[in-house]
């Protein structure tokens, strides 16, 4: 019963916050226009009707795919490492994705080919080729390695490697290239089109699917791989699978809004202290909800300065940061007292 009650809150802050979005901008528009627009699409003025369909309702549904995406995904990587500061982020995956598209973008030189629906659908397959890529790497560390902490730093120096190879191509690229995508690694929700969508909407709810099918591995694996092969779960096959649903999630998400951070360490663990469980069932639920509010919420917080908009790395951060500190200070008490 208090999970159901808890579930119903997030729903609620949900629907509150998409159509917050929706209302808030540079553009005053009433309330009952945006209803009105949003439900039979006509309105007294025809700009707020383009405002509505062409910026402000994708950029809402950008902020839900990707707090969806990253979160799920930070939750699997802490559940199979066992580790509260895994993420998709911490562990260089994100990285991963960037390089990916940094290829694509500044050493192919394949700007000019990455507009419509294939180009679309190229920016998401080199995305998820390098987060794969760091993956990968990580699953071979971690069929030699059981430490997760080692694993955990072993994830970081990854990324660091990336990030050091980006900042080589960043280097012999032209200069208009070189800004756009130094924009871009900021994390931006409004720059994703309709067109856009019709990409990263069918690979966030593919990664979404395929993690509710990893929902038992993953409850058996936070007791010990051990225990997890007494229960029948063939840990290599759980792995990979779970190493897909991570990649195509925070791949497609860095493929079109940037290296987004923090959301995915975060919000799982604002779900474990609100639902006061570590059943990854009521966890994964729960993080698809929060996680679409908390991007929501980040959105919003980015148009305060009105005349510009912030980029929406530098809000996830105020957010995740706090709650990283938090865990590292309580695992030290606890630590200190065994």
């Amino acid at each position: 019963m208090r999970n159901a009650v808890i579930y119903l809150v997030l729903t609620l802050l949900l629907v509150g916050s998409f159509f917050a979005v929706l209302f808030t901008g540079s553009v005053r528009i009433p309330l009952t226009d945006v209803t009105e627009i949003l439900f039979t699409g006509q309105s007294s003025t025809e700009q707020w009707i383009k405002i509505i369909r062409e910026f402000r309702l994708p950029k809402a549904i950008t902020a839900i795919l990707a707090g969806m995406a990253l979160s799920v995904s930070g939750l699997q990587m802490q559940a199979i490492f066992r580790n509260p500061l895994a993420g998709p982020y911490v562990l260089g995956i994100s990285a991963g994705a960037t390089l990916g598209v940094a290829i694509m973008t500044m050493g192919m030189n394949m700007t000019g080919y990455l507009t419509g629906m294939a180009g679309n659908w190229m920016t998401v397959f080199a995305a998820f080729m390098g987060a794969s890529l760091v993956l990968f790497l990580i699953f071979l560390v971690s069929l030699r390695i059981r430490d997760v902490m080692t694993i955990l730093i072993l994830g970081i120096m990854f990324g660091s490697i990336i990030t050091s190879l980006i900042s080589i191509l960043q280097y012999f690229s032209n200069e208009s290239v070189l800004k756009s995508f130094t924009v871009w690694t900021m994390g931006s929700l409004s720059g994703v089109t309709a067109e856009q969508l019709n990409v990263l909407a069918p690979c966030v709810l593919c990664g979404l699917m395929v993690s509710v099918l990893t929902v038992k591995s993953l409850n058996a694996m936070l007791l010990g791989e051990n225990y997890a092969r007494s229960l029948g779960v063939n840990i290599i096959a759980a792995r990979l699978l779970i190493f897909f649903s991570a990649g195509i999630l925070a791949g497609s998400v860095t493929a079109f809004c940037g290296p987004i951070g923090f959301v995915g360490i975060a919000v799982p663990h604002i779900c474990r202290i609100v639902f006061r469980t570590a059943d990854q069932r009521i966890l994964l639920a729960g993080s698809v909800l929060a996680g679409a509010v908390v991007m929501l919420w980040s959105d919003l917080i980015t148009l305060i300065p009105g005349n510009v908009t912030l980029p929406v790395n530098s809000v996830t951060a105020f957010i995740g940061i706090p709650v990283i500190i938090w865990i590292i200070v309580r695992n030290h008490r606890m630590a200190s007292f065994m």
